[in-house]
Order: structure tokens, then sequence, then C-alpha cells
């Protein structure tokens, strides 16, 4: 997905599905796994910094299906739960 901002910049999304319990986001926090890895909803893998989710940790993990914006230069934007 894009969404153009405006005539030159394009912002690029992946839309994906996740559930991650709180004892594997635990190993992420103190660092011994710093990448998550998912598939999007479209079939497409990426892995990006586990820290982007840190503010949708509840005490039972992460669940919900969340946006990943990137720029032309697929550069992390911004993360946005949307579910």
């Amino acid at each position: 997905m894009n969404i153009v901002l405006n005539k030159e910049k394009v912002l690029h999304s992946i839309v994906m599905q996740l559930r991650i319990s709180s004892d594997e986001f635990q190993r992420l926090y103190e660092g011994t796994a710093k990448e998550v890895s998912a598939r999007s909803i479209d079939g497409r893998r990426i892995r990006f910094p586990a820290n982007i989710l840190r503010p949708f940790v509840t005490h039972l993990g992460i669940s919900g299906i969340f946006c990943i914006h990137f720029d032309d230069n697929n550069r992390f934007q911004r993360i946005e739960k949307i579910d």
C-alpha cells in the first residue's frame, strides 16, 4: 500500500497481524532477540526492530493488526495499531 503525502513524498506501508506472548516479548525486551519477523497480510516477509512495538505491550503481550509506514528509502516512519 502507498500513501501519497504530496507530489514528492510517498509513504509505503505494510499491514500484518501479530500475536506475541508476554514471555516472547520479554526476550525481545531483554535484548535476547532484537528483531521481529512477521508475514504481512499480503504474504510479504518483514523484519523490524522489536522496540517499535513497546507502546502496544500489555500484560498479555502484543496482539492485533498493525500498519508500519516507511519512507521512500524504506526507513521506518511510524507504526499504528489498526485493530
